[in-house]
């Protein structure tokens, strides 16, 4: 038998999917759903907090409580590291016309809002580790957030390492007004004479910390997945790391494996 709080939120959630409450459309105060169910405040709130576990509600203080907007779809391919490389030495009039996170979620470049900040770093022993340098060795610490205009949270949480000596060469690399770079870290790179060989990606999943939460806009109960992305350049060494937080509830992630055939 269902219990008291489990049948507000079925009715509610039955009214939302029905269309009764469009996305954004602000749902009844707690104070008229106890009066329309007859119900304690406790119980009320218990079923509020199913639907927002499920990512169909979101409360915002002192407001009130809305159905949540869908949140723009990202889908990560594989196929786009060599997407990446092919256009790292287009023409600049080319690598200005779309970027990764274009290719990603179907927006148009005027569709996103950017931002980048660096600073120069120090490696931790697990960074250093992790790039094959020693701790301490001085590094590039870039941080990206990147989201739809519409939207208030970014796509993503990307912290990317890039080793000092190896991009100092190009003033430019080492200043985060030249951002957005058209063609990416790979053109970025390639203006120092570095070719990428190959990535390595490793993807875990964890709870989100409260920041994380709140920056990307989560909706309790949602885990983040956290890729490390390594560049590896054509004499094997390290060149770049990015650690990325990806929110689980919008992101799909493909992987297609071209076999050799028998």
């Amino acid at each position: 038998m269902a219990k008291a709080y489990e049948k507000i939120a079925d009715d509610l959630r039955e009214q939302i999917r029905a269309g009764r409450y469009a996305p954004g459309d602000r749902l009844p105060s707690e104070a008229d759903l106890i009066k329309s169910s007859g119900r304690s405040g406790p119980t009320v709130q218990q079923a509020l907090r199913v639907l927002q576990a499920e990512g169909l509600i979101e409360k915002r203080h002192g407001v009130g409580t809305f159905v949540r907007q869908p949140r723009t779809r990202v889908l990560r391919h594989n196929a786009r590291h060599q997407w990446e490389k092919d256009r790292a030495r287009a023409p600049k009039k080319q690598r200005l016309e779309t970027g990764a996170t274009e290719h990603d979620t179907g927006l148009e470049i005027n569709d996103l809002v950017f931002h980048a900040s660096y600073r120069e770093t120090k490696a931790t022993k697990d960074i250093g580790e992790a790039m094959g340098v020693p701790e301490g060795t001085p590094l590039v610490e870039r941080t990206y957030r990147t989201r739809y205009s519409a939207e208030r949270n970014p796509f993503n949480l990307v912290t990317s390492y890039l080793i000092k000596s190896l991009v100092e060469a190009n003033p430019d690399l080492l200043d985060e007004t030249k951002e957005p770079w058209p063609g990416g870290t790979m053109n970025q790179l390639h203006t120092v004479g570095i070719e990428i060989d190959r990535i390595e990606e490793r993807i875990t999943a964890r709870p989100p910390s409260s920041e994380e939460a709140e920056e990307l806009g989560l909706p309790p109960g949602t885990a983040v997945l956290v890729l490390r992305k390594t560049q590896y350049d054509t004499e094997d060494r390290v060149v770049e790391m990015s650690d990325i937080t990806i929110p689980g509830d919008r992101t799909e992630m493909l992987f297609t494996t071209h076999l050799e055939r028998w």
